[in-house]
């Protein structure tokens, strides 16, 4: 009986113990550490599992996930438990979840459901729609800009905001169904006015409007609104050193891609030149310019050139090098007559240069100076052989014709010149002699009044060379008359042709 007893005692005691373990387990927090447990007074490395605590897993109950009290084979991947008919009962992907087979760590974290990062990664392209469609996931807003397109055209998987349109395929003429300053941006306030379609101007696609601009299109522009753009404002308009004028701005530019190169027009324009050519505003006079303060207009009459002007001389009569100095205004030239003079002295007309006679007013010698053939006309191919000073002969300083040459010291040599071309030699009727001239010519001033018999002898029985009937020599009545034989005295009769034999004509006689 004591033994039986004490058997039964023991094995009470057994059950108690075990019922009272059993109590205290059961009486223990919920809470268990991050990664251990000392529930049994042993402390566990959850992480050592392979599998460490963390977030909201660490706040769960160990028998929240070993059931029965079995550690082994405790799901470790989050679909295992987070889904429907699961060993572990947890929350689970909601109905408007985005269809997905990735794991939920790979967009979740096991602080919260919320904020998930989805990753895109193996997201087929153009199939962004089909979560992004404002149920599963944010889809299109109601300003975004109208298209059919998949959304990764333009956007990025990192963000909505900083996606560059693709245009293409976009129509031309299309531009302002998106660019109406809602969908996307459209014309600023300060926009050229006009109703033509953006990508007449703008290149499409272009990541800013102006810098990258083609230039605006002016076709239909109707003439004389130019300045309703061009003001300053809306587009460029007149420079500080603008021509002043209320013209439009057409009447002078022509071009539609530049302002350089317009002509201005001058039309009913007379007067005040220097109003706008005045070097700033326009051309104005250039630093070699003739010094006046003469209006512009009183000698520029061409509205295109300054080339070709006249210059107006009213009420100039001198000092003419002042401008005519080779720098302003043509000076002389290096075939000039080397002289100081004034211009004005020999150049009378203000039209021309050629014409001018020289003034030689005081000019008594040293005229090969300047007549030398180069500076001034010099001696011609004909003119008589000679090295003396062109004074010698020459008087007048008007012309050269007339001019008496000096036979000072001349007593020979006369056929040198006088050969019929470099001076008057014999005529056609002249006495036939070989005979030099200064041997019956005597006089430097005048040919006639010269003798031939005075000087030469004549050859007997030569007369009839001479004396001839019917024989005029310059005049000279030294023919025999027509009826000279019938005349003679009878004892010469028989000797008509002999002159000298007659015994009437005697050589270096008389007749």
């Amino acid at each position: 009986m004591t033994s039986l007893t004490g058997h039964r005692f023991f094995a009470w005691t057994i059950v108690f113990g075990f019922l009272a373990v059993c109590s205290t387990m059961l009486l223990m927090p919920e809470a268990a550490s991050a990664q251990g447990s000392s529930r049994t007074g042993i402390e566990i490395d959850h992480s050592s599992t392979g599998f460490p605590l963390s977030g909201g897993h660490a706040q769960v109950v160990c028998e929240r996930c070993h059931l029965q009290g079995i550690f082994r084979g405790t799901p470790t991947q989050c679909m295992q438990c987070h889904s429907p008919g699961g060993r572990v009962v947890s929350t689970f992907k909601p109905t408007n979840h985005i269809p997905t087979t990735v794991n939920c760590s790979s967009c979740h974290r096991t602080t919260n459901w919320t904020p998930a990062f989805f990753t895109h990664n193996g997201v087929a392209p153009g199939t962004c729609s089909r979560c992004h469609n404002q149920t599963i996931a944010s889809g299109k807003p109601a300003t975004h800009i109208p298209t059919t397109m998949a959304c990764d055209s333009c956007h990025r998987t990192v963000g909505w905001t900083g996606a560059a349109f693709k245009h293409t395929g976009v129509g031309p003429g299309t531009c302002a169904t998106c660019h109406n300053g809602i969908q996307a941006p459209g014309k600023s306030a300060g926009h050229v006015a006009t109703t033509a379609s953006c990508d007449s101007c703008h290149r499409v696609g272009a990541a800013n409007w102006v810098l990258t601009s083609t230039g605006y299109n002016h076709a239909g522009v109707v003439p004389g609104t130019c300045a309703t753009c061009h003001n300053g404002s809306t587009a460029r308009g007149k420079s500080a050193s603008h021509v002043p004028t209320t013209q439009a701005c057409d009447t002078c530019h022509k071009s539609t891609t530049t302002f350089v190169g317009a002509g201005f027009n001058h039309t009913g324009i007379v007067s005040g030149c220097a109003t706008c050519h005045n070097g700033s505003t326009a051309r104005g006079k250039s630093a070699s310019h003739i010094p006046t303060t003469q209006a512009c207009e009183t000698c520029h009459k061409s509205t295109t050139t300054f080339l070709g002007t006249a210059f107006n001389h009213t009420g100039i009569v001198s000092g003419c090098a002042t401008c005519h100095n080779g720098s302003t205004a043509l000076g002389k030239s290096a075939s000039h007559v080397p002289t100081t003079q004034p211009c004005e002295t020999c150049h009378k007309s203000t039209t021309t240069f050629l014409g001018t006679a020289f003034n030689h007013t005081g000019i008594v010698s040293g005229c090969a100076t300047c007549h030398n053939g180069s500076t001034a006309r010099g001696k011609s191919a004909s003119h008589v052989p000679t090295t003396q000073p062109c004074e010698t002969c020459h008087k007048s300083t008007t012309t050269f014709t007339g001019a008496q040459f000096n036979h000072t010291g001349i007593t020979t040599g006369c056929a040198t010149c006088h050969n019929g071309s470099t001076a008057l030699g014999k005529p056609a009727n002249h006495i036939p002699v070989t005979t030099a001239c200064e041997t019956c010519h005597k006089s430097t001033t005048a040919f006639s009044g010269s003798r031939y018999h005075s000087s030469v002898v004549a050859t007997p029985g030569q007369c009839n060379t001479c004396h001839e009937r019917g024989m005029n020599w310059l005049g000279v009545q030294g023919t025999r008359p027509s009826d000279h034989t019938s005349t003679k005295p009878k004892p010469n009769s028989n000797a008509p042709n002999s002159c000298d034999n007659s015994g009437c004509h005697r050589v270096g006689g008389s007749f």
